[in-house]
């Protein structure tokens, strides 16, 4: 891979992880969403960066334009239509502040470059950034998910996890077949639709879609 495709590389992992740090340290559910998107639409680049020294092949051209219209636009529309629905603009009560969210962050992070360095990969993962960011990106999502008390906040940090998983198959694109990449995608499209509703309908019935309130529900 030459020298300048693998620069390219490393900076859209660096902003894909800075913008999983903007994520976990804004209340605004809107900014949160549109991160999301920008983050779709950095990872839909990134099959075109890695097999651009290679010369552009039909795989990694789908896989973007894939990329691209699900995660960047397809599914971010979908979550801010639900916030509208939902009339919600803040995460007001995190279960874990903001601050204490991104130090928490940033020690997962640099465990992820330090586990990166240990493991035994060759080519495309050892001259890049792109398992560190993966990690770096999986343990941002948990995060999202286990702190927040939102739902559509939620939703978003399975997003972040969710492109974790797709860099981890970035590294096995020569050998997987682009239709397993798609069927992921197809997957999520479907997971976030009915999200999507199940968050509008928990927000008429009850007027909230906080989370922690669930556990009051009785027959």
């Amino acid at each position: 891979m030459p020298e300048a495709a693998i620069r390219l590389v490393d900076v859209l992992l660096i902003l894909i992880v800075l913008l999983d740090l903007f994520a976990l340290g804004t209340s605004r559910i809107n900014a949160i969403i549109r991160a999301v998107a920008l983050e779709g639409a950095l990872l839909a680049a990134l099959p075109l960066a890695i097999e651009g020294g290679h010369g552009l092949g039909s795989v990694a051209i789908l896989l973007a334009a894939g990329t691209l219209v699900i995660k960047a636009i397809v599914v971010p529309r979908m979550m801010l239509w639900a916030i509208r629905e939902a009339s919600i603009r803040r995460e007001v009560d995190p279960l874990l502040g903001f601050v204490p969210s991104l130090m928490l962050a940033g020690v997962g992070i640099g465990l992820s470059f330090a586990l990166a360095r240990q493991l035994p990969l060759r080519g495309l993962g050892a001259a890049t950034y792109l398992v560190p960011a993966a990690l770096s990106s999986v343990f941002c999502g948990l995060l999202l998910i286990v702190t927040r008390k939102k739902a559509i906040t939620q939703v978003a940090g399975f997003l972040v996890l969710e492109n974790g998983v797709y860099l981890v198959g970035l590294l096995l694109a020569s050998v997987m077949p682009w239709m397993v990449e798609a069927g992921v995608l197809l997957d999520l499209f479907a997971a976030i639709f009915v999200m999507g509703i199940v968050i509008y309908h928990i927000n008429r019935e009850f007027s909230s879609i906080d989370t922690a309130k669930l556990t009051s529900l009785k027959d």
